[in-house]
């Protein structure tokens, strides 16, 4: 099991540790250097964006989803991404604990995805949880969604909200820390 499963399944990481420094950071590298590659390219050749972005995906880019550049990754080998999703410019994310976004999600400008944390008595500790964003979810401009949320399908997630716990499918989520405000019917 590598450093990334790992992870994935609770364990803890000291962020110096010879395994963690391996395998995480060959990959923050490669993302970094394609990011930049993608964040580099002329916005108008779609065509090479979308080639570098199956790159940093390891070849997993599916039918009809795009990023908009600029945008960074630090670990494309735990992002998963249905089809039709789109990303509008701005995207950070930190996925070493793994993202899964399903078909049909749209992504604002700006928002954040946050698969880490670090253990308060011993900062150089990370500690990761999974985020899930379910088919059709809208999240909206500058969104941050922190370790261990599940967003459910088709909900909507208000402009400049943070998002500390799951999110029921259709339904309306606001604020810091977001709260459902409504169920679409």
């Amino acid at each position: 099991m590598n450093v990334f499963e790992q992870l994935r399944g609770g364990k803890a990481y000291d962020v110096r540790d010879e395994e963690y420094l391996r395998e995480a950071h060959g990959e923050f590298g490669r993302c970094r250097h394609l990011c930049w590659l993608i964040n580099s390219t002329d916005p108008d050749d779609v065509e090479a964006i979308v080639e570098l972005e199956r790159a940093l995906f390891n070849g997993r880019l599916e039918e009809g989803t795009f990023l908009t550049p600029p945008f960074q990754i630090d670990a494309a080998c735990r992002v998963f991404l249905g089809k039709n999703v789109f990303a509008n410019h701005g995207l950070t994310v930190m996925s070493v604990g793994t993202i899964t976004i399903e078909d049909g999600v749209m992504l604002g400008p700006e928002v954040g995805l946050f698969t880490v944390n670090h253990e308060p008595k011993n900062i150089r500790v990370i500690m990761t949880k999974e985020i899930t964003i379910k088919k059709n979810a809208w999240i909206g401009a500058r969104v941050n969604i922190l370790p261990g949320v599940t967003i459910g399908e088709n909900a909507i997630i208000g402009t400049g909200s943070i998002v500390t716990k799951d999110v029921p499918a259709n339904s309306i989520a606001v604020g810091n820390p977001a709260r459902i405000i409504k169920t679409i019917e």
